[in-house]
């Protein structure tokens, strides 16, 4: 089960560099039920993420790189890449901040998760996070790949 929030990030509130970070490639066969592949770093995965805003449930699997490499082949739309920075914030919790890159360069987003949904409600985000995105479906990757959904992004 993954419950996890989504954060739109103040740019420039937070120096970036100074946390370790991976290098994402990733793309979906399918958005609906999500069929994700991804290339982190130098490890490949596939996942299947059920529907759902806040709570889904879903399954990685570890893949060879040829496998990737021929998925990669079948991926709609367009393929996302970013930089995921891990943050240490408050009560032991990470935030995944992603800095995206070509379609969606400058759009810059935290995820944060959580081990029930009790802790996800009662969080209180950090100063540098923005607004709160979790529960528009936009601001997940399975619709930021797709060209027709970023017009949005202009506005932000």
């Amino acid at each position: 089960m993954e419950i996890e929030k989504k954060f739109l990030i103040h740019k420039g509130k937070i120096q970036l560099k100074e946390y370790p970070f991976v290098t994402i490639e990733q793309g979906y066969i399918c958005t609906d039920p999500v069929i994700r592949i991804r290339k982190k770093d130098d490890e490949y995965f596939i996942t299947y993420k059920s529907s759902g805003l806040m709570v889904r449930q879903e399954f990685e699997e570890m893949i060879s790189q040829e496998q990737y490499n021929s998925l990669k082949k079948k991926v709609d739309y367009h393929l996302i890449k970013k930089r995921r920075y891990l943050v240490p914030i408050s009560h032991g919790l990470t935030a995944e901040v992603d800095v995206f890159d070509y379609h969606l360069q400058g759009l810059v987003m935290a995820e944060v998760e959580f081990s029930t949904e009790e802790m996800a409600n009662a969080f209180k985000p950090p100063h540098w996070f923005r607004r709160d995105v979790t529960f528009n479906p936009l601001f997940h990757n399975s619709h930021l790949c797709q060209e027709s959904n970023l017009h949005f992004l202009k506005h932000l």
